[in-house]
């Protein structure tokens, strides 16, 4: 994962979903690649109201979002291509 602190990153996003399987899925697929991100909003599903809703997600915190730095952008963007809600 990128160090939240790191100074002049230009991040983007590559991918962003509510479901939680699909969160691992991204998670897995980056650190196997060797892409440093950041996934943006996955700790604070459940700080939130109450929590997630049945179906794995917090309307009030939106998805999970799975920045990269832009140069890492197409690679990951590449890995996570077949990673899509069922």
């Amino acid at each position: 994962m990128l160090r939240a602190m790191e100074a002049d990153l230009e991040l983007v996003i590559v991918f962003e979903t509510w479901n939680g399987v699909l969160v691992a899925v991204a998670r897995t697929l980056l650190e196997s690649a060797g892409i440093p991100f950041v996934a943006q909003g996955e700790t604070v599903q459940d700080y939130i109201g109450a929590g997630r809703f049945p179906g794995g997600y917090n309307l009030a915190t939106g998805p999970v979002r799975f920045l990269v730095e832009r140069r890492d952008a197409a690679d990951a963007a590449a890995v996570l291509r077949d990673v899509t809600p069922a």
